[in-house]
């Protein structure tokens, strides 16, 4: 199969990329770099520089003719979905309808998007939460990534858009940028291998469903030939705290060292865990890499990577 991937110069959309080469697929790369990398891109794979944002997209759609749309494409800052909401709404809504667009014109047979599950969720009395959970977003960027599920029903009840959505819990491992606002498990891997004290928001106590892009990846290459219009959780279904996340990047490293403490950050809520029995049920998808394999690998990575 021919496979666009939006965001493929990016953390999770490069990982996809090389997986989806290795089966076989042809495939090909829209993403504008803002934070992505270009080395990140597979040499196999079929390269455009361009921001979803743009027009010209269609020129893409329309020589490529994927027949798969993985859109993983997004601006991710919390805390810049909060300080700019609208530049937030025009990456995450705007930039996708431009994807969807294009995908119903010329006849893409699926699309799969890439949501979140944390934030969507907000603040989880009963964890771990389930898809049909109450949505209770209290960040623009968990509401933006949820009014795209909403189009992308629209569009297949209007236009018949076969889709999956993927709701991530905190994706980690190699490639994750350690010098972005999100993904402490790079950021904490970067600094302590610099010699440099991280920072944690908040006491600590802040937890999070931690699943490795490996496994991730891999649910992405089962959507390929499975569940059309369906939503999934993809997590583990275990809860780390931020002191636990530290002390375990802090142990791969090889050191013995303490955070500094800091006040917690607007839109981040206080407790995140989701249920992926679903994905486990109707997909055959469950996460295998553990946590601390899959911190090494991510700390062994940044250690090649600063020397």
């Amino acid at each position: 199969m021919k496979v666009l991937v939006t965001g493929g110069a990016g953390f999770i959309g490069s990982h996809i990329v090389d997986a989806l080469i290795e089966d076989g697929h042809k495939v090909i790369v829209v993403d504008n770099l803002s934070t992505g990398f270009k080395e990140n891109v597979n040499s196999k794979a079929k390269f455009y520089e361009m921001s979803i944002m743009d027009k010209a997209i269609s020129k893409i759609f329309d020589e490529e003719r994927p027949d798969i749309v993985n859109h993983h494409a997004a601006q991710i800052d919390i805390r810049k979905s909060v300080s700019d909401p609208i530049f937030d709404a025009e990456q995450n809504i705007i930039g996708s309808l431009n994807v969807i667009e294009n995908s119903v014109k010329y006849g893409v047979k699926k699309l799969i998007y890439a949501s979140t599950g944390g934030a969507l969720y907000g603040e989880v009395e009963n964890q771990p939460a389930n898809e049909d959970h109450l949505i209770s977003p209290i960040s623009n960027y968990a509401a933006s990534k949820y009014a795209v599920e909403f189009y992308l029903s629209v569009y297949a009840k209007l236009h018949g858009l076969k889709y999956t959505v993927l709701r991530y819990a905190n994706v980690y491992g190699p490639r994750q940028n350690p010098l972005g606002e999100a993904g402490v498990v790079a950021i904490f891997a970067r600094q302590l291998l610099s010699r440099k004290q991280p920072i944690i928001f908040g006491d600590g106590s802040k937890t999070r469903d931690y699943v490795s892009v490996f496994d991730v990846v891999e649910a992405n290459e089962l959507l390929l030939t499975k569940k059309e219009n369906g939503t999934y959780n993809i997590g583990t279904e275990a809860e780390t705290s931020d002191k636990e996340i530290f002390d375990a990047v802090a142990q791969a490293v090889g050191v013995k060292a303490e955070p500094k403490y800091a006040p917690v950050r607007p839109g981040e809520i206080s407790r995140s865990l989701l249920d992926s029995t679903k994905a486990e049920r109707e997909l055959g998808w469950k996460s295998k890499i553990s946590l601390k394999d899959g911190v090494a690998d991510t700390v062994a990575y940044f250690r090649s990577h600063l020397r």
